[in-house]
């Protein structure tokens, strides 16, 4: 395969274009100029978005991309692909989407890549905002819709800003000028089959960058700034204060203090969010007000304890939480901003992830006192009991199964005004969740 993939060729089709990292590639090319199409199963807000610039997607099962020279995949679709099979046939340039954002880096004059088995989307968007305020020549490659710059943003090429993916070591192809540590927690074991291969793949990434940024206490092995909430930091907060979940600190860099920070988005762990953001912006030479001034302009991403409606008064919120650690958060942020009861409705995310942190999730569920777990969602995978919701509601003490939404409308049936709902999960959950709160 050629390593000038976007130099010589025009025209790119798109496999399973209404994913969200695919849909904002599509978008980025098209605004450079090249030929741009593609399809999806079925159709969807970025499917949606695809067409309103001008881009033609096709929704269905047959593709027909006879024009196109490249032809771009999801890491969803498997080899055995009818789609793939016939780019193969007709012998086009056939590429990864990870693949082809680390082509996509040859464009920029330097790329910072976000990584982290939770944070990079609100961190990715964060740095878009900081460098918006300053004034920079950027483009953002983001894993979910800002709620200004949607997944993708382009004012021009001297800066990349990405999410570096993990699955199936995506970020591994990328070379950034600035590397992104927010955490090394594990996920996707099934690609890596151990926490400490997981933990490898993060040091080697880390190897490949320039610089690299990471949270304080974390792979201590790789050598770069850090941030945290300890003093011992390179950067770091003090003075924490939350009004009413919207946190307030001061910033600090190697003792000295570099100022006031005033979020617009809930939770304290967006405070180590914007620590890294903080990090890579003065990495850049970003002036401290500008810094400050984009991280108070970032109004947050959809489905990042998204504020969706209401149910029988209860106030409803949507998060994209799907790791242990992430639940925990969204429900200690969830729990600081209600003033009744909380509910909890989770959808765990593929059978592979519940069953190998099934005793963490165990764990971190066993903590909330009105819980339903809905049916899985299993994206990629096939059905596996062990690490079903059904199984795993099993084993959580006062949880309650769900499989439609009649069942959440029953769970909810006792929610009253001054309540919260909280939605967690990184599938289907929240068109669902929209469908009981909209009916």
């Amino acid at each position: 395969m050629t390593e000038n993939i976007l130099t010589e060729f025009d025209s790119f089709f798109f496999l399973g274009i209404g994913g969200v990292s695919m849909s904002a590639l599509a978008k980025i090319l098209h605004s450079s100029g090249k030929k741009v199409a593609g399809c999806d199963r079925c159709e969807g807000e970025y499917t949606q978005s695809l067409k309103s610039a001008g881009i033609d997607v096709t929704i269905g099962n047959v593709c027909s991309f006879d024009k196109f020279q490249v032809v771009v995949y999801t890491d969803a679709l498997a080899d055995s692909n009818p789609s793939i099979i016939a780019a193969r046939r007709q012998k086009k340039v056939l590429i990864s989407r990870g693949r082809l954002l680390s082509a996509l880096t040859e464009n920029f004059k330097k790329t910072v890549a976000v990584a982290g088995c939770h944070g990079k989307t609100t961190c990715t968007a964060m740095i878009s905002h900081i460098f918006s305020c300053a004034d920079t020549n950027f483009t953002s490659h983001i894993g979910g819709d800002d709620l200004k710059f949607t997944n993708a943003y382009s004012c021009g090429n001297d800066y990349l800003i990405t999410e570096a993916c993990e699955y199936k070591k995506n970020f591994l192809y990328l070379k950034p000028d600035i590397a992104v540590i927010l955490n090394s927690d594990a996920d996707h074991l099934d690609c890596y089959g151990s926490a400490e291969n997981l933990k490898k793949a993060y040091l080697q990434f880390a190897g490949s960058a320039e610089q690299v940024v990471k949270l304080y206490g974390d792979l201590n092995e790789a050598d770069g700034v850090t941030f945290g909430f300890d003093d011992r930091a390179t950067y770091y907060s003090k003075n924490i204060r939350s009004e009413r979940g919207k946190f307030t600190f001061r910033a600090f860099k190697n003792g000295s203090e570099l100022g006031k920070v005033k979020l617009s988005v809930y939770g304290k762990h967006n405070v180590l969010n914007a620590l890294a953001a903080i990090a890579v912006a003065d990495l850049c030479g970003i002036d401290f007000e500008k810094i400050s001034c984009g991280l108070s302009q970032f109004k947050g991403v959809k489905r990042r304890f998204e504020e969706i409606g209401s149910y029988n008064g209860a106030t409803c919120i949507a998060d994209y939480a799907h790791h242990p650690n992430e639940i925990k958060a969204a429900v200690k942020t969830a729990r600081m901003l209600t003033g009744g009861e909380l509910y909890v409705v989770f959808q765990p995310h593929t059978y592979s992830r519940t069953k190998d942190l099934f005793k963490e999730f165990v764990r971190t569920l066993s903590a909330v006192k009105r819980l339903l777990i809905y049916r899985t969602f299993a994206a990629r995978e096939y059905y596996d009991d062990a690490g079903s919701a059904l199984t795993l509601s099993n084993s959580v003490k006062r949880s309650v199964y769900g499989d439609c939404e009649r069942d959440i409308e029953m769970f909810l049936s006792g929610a009253r005004c001054g309540d919260t709902v909280l939605f967690l999960g990184a599938g289907d959950i929240y068109e669902i969740a929209k469908s009981v709160v909209d009916g």
